[in-house]
């Protein structure tokens, strides 16, 4: 009612009746644009299938590229990460038509590689659960599937030092990574937690968790397992057990979720690394990583990283692993801003190649979206 005692009742459902007609004709063309570059997906296909029958569809360097645009030129209201997420979506429905994509995982279902899978690769793909990081290699090594999502550091609990190994012998070309901010919950049957004796999860998890365990929990056992989902698979089917998991692991499962966030760290976050059969081409924003080792003689550490500095390459991270071949030897992984075919990376490399007795490129991939 106005102040003149006239009713705008109407005149508010008219405008609500006149936006919500525009919502319509704005879903029908944004369908019709959605079916049209789907179209050109296909046109893609056809044209690669007839150059090449064992033609590439995924390309990693031009999705980032696509992804990119669009996370820096987002109008709003929606934040960049959202539409970001809504046009990895499209991409991967357009892409399984041209090529239905198949993506090994360390399983089981309801893990958080299994959510990295999908973060990257969206989720009109196959997902394959693998009990082991070495299952996933062999998966992709063999052609059973196309590409594999590993984990190979967390922020709080350093590197998977399985994953980094596994390289050592693996021919698999690293074509992407995926950072994802981890969130762990307490799971368990009852929504009262009851008495829990026994938590389960994956040693990482269990350290990501330790204080929260140690201030809530002290008196339960921690049994570390190979995955969370795992942990939540045996919590749901024991009295007085837990789990450290997702809320997917949670849903799937079965369980409450007792506890919410309950790691140490806020900021907790899991890089995981794309394996494929497969290099990866320049997208303008790359990393480089490397296996590297020293010959044995003074000096041979500041050798290996000369290049890098006289190269102007800055080096985002440095580990060391046991050779597994003589007692006492190492081997460096390192990984560098850029890709392999920049001039800068390229001279670096060439000046390591003298200093080290080998260099094995791990893989040239795009930086990591979101």
């Amino acid at each position: 009612m106005t102040a003149d005692g006239q009713n705008t009742a109407g005149g508010d459902d008219a405008a609500l009746e006149a936006i919500r007609e525009r919502i319509d004709d704005l879903d029908q063309r944004i369908m019709q644009l959605i079916s049209e570059r789907a179209a050109c997906a296909q046109e893609v296909a056809r044209i690669k299938r007839e150059a090449d029958p064992a033609a590439t569809f995924y390309r990693p360097e031009r999705e980032a590229q696509v992804l990119r645009r669009i996370h820096g030129g987002n109008p709003g209201p929606l934040d960049r990460e959202e539409m970001t997420r809504l046009f990895r979506e499209i991409m991967s429905a357009c892409l399984a038509l041209e090529q239905p994509l198949s993506v090994a995982f360390l399983g089981p279902e309801g893990t958080f590689t299994q959510a990295a899978a999908l973060k990257h690769f969206g989720h009109s793909v196959q997902t394959v659960a693998m009990s082991a990081i070495d299952e996933v290699f062999r998966e992709v090594e063999s052609g059973s599937v196309q590409y594999g999502v590993v984990p190979v550091e967390n922020s709080t609990e350093g590197v998977v030092t399985h994953t980094l190994d596994r390289f050592m012998q693996s021919p698999l070309h690293i074509c992407g990574e995926v950072e994802m901010r981890i969130h762990h919950h307490l799971l368990g049957q009852d929504a009262d937690g009851g008495q829990i004796l026994r938590v389960y999860s994956h040693q990482q998890s269990l350290a990501q968790c330790r204080e929260w365990l140690d201030a809530r929990l002290p008196q339960a056992e921690r049994l570390p397992v190979s995955s969370n989902a795992e942990a939540a698979r045996r919590a749901a089917g024991e009295a007085g057990a837990a789990a450290i998991a997702s809320e997917a692991a949670a849903e799937l499962y079965g369980l409450q979720v007792l506890a919410a966030n309950i790691e140490d760290s806020p900021d907790n976050t899991t890089r995981f690394l794309v394996i494929g059969r497969q290099p990866s081409g320049p997208s303008g924003q790359d990393k480089t990583s490397l296996l590297v080792s020293a010959r044995n003689r003074p000096g041979s550490l500041h050798g290996l990283l000369s290049p890098f500095a006289e190269n102007d390459v800055s080096m985002t991270r440095i580990e060391s692993r046991p050779s597994q071949c003589v007692n006492w030897e190492y081997v460096f992984f390192i990984d560098l801003e850029g890709h392999a075919q920049e001039p800068r990376v390229a001279r670096a490399l060439e000046a390591l190649r003298r200093e080290a007795e080998l260099v094995k490129v791990l893989g040239s991939y795009p930086k990591a979206v979101l």
